[in-house]
């Protein structure tokens, strides 16, 4: 039987954003749902420093997150970039600098700038 053994990144934040495009005759009718199920109207944007916790502005979590985006391992990371699947592991975890040489390679397998990892 398989059991969740972490949660995920997102499932820690209280509180969730959603945007929903509709008909502008709607608009109020629709509010008024939302304010029933505890939702309330929120500024136009939000600076997206907000959107994450102080722990999850970090290479390594751009790193893998661009990783996650593309559907690579490590492993098929490390053959497409020459760079040892463990330094993967090691960046991805803030261990180890990036560097720029590094993510230029990265950046190019993952279909990324390379600016992201520096």
């Amino acid at each position: 039987m398989l059991a969740r053994t972490r949660r995920h990144p997102t499932d820690a934040r209280p509180n969730r954003i959603i945007r929903v495009v509709g008909p502008a005759h709607k608009h109020e009718e629709a509010m008024a749902a939302l304010e029933k199920l505890g939702y309330i109207e929120a500024e136009e944007s939000t600076p997206w420093r907000d959107l994450f916790d102080e722990d999850e502005l970090t290479l390594g979590a751009a790193l893998k997150g661009a990783r996650h985006k593309e559907g690579v391992t490590q492993k098929e990371l490390a053959q497409k970039t020459g760079i040892p699947q463990g330094h993967i592991s090691a960046m991805e975890n803030n261990k180890m600098g990036i560097g720029k040489d590094r993510a230029r390679r990265l950046a190019e397998a993952l279909n990324i700038d390379y600016r992201i990892l520096l």
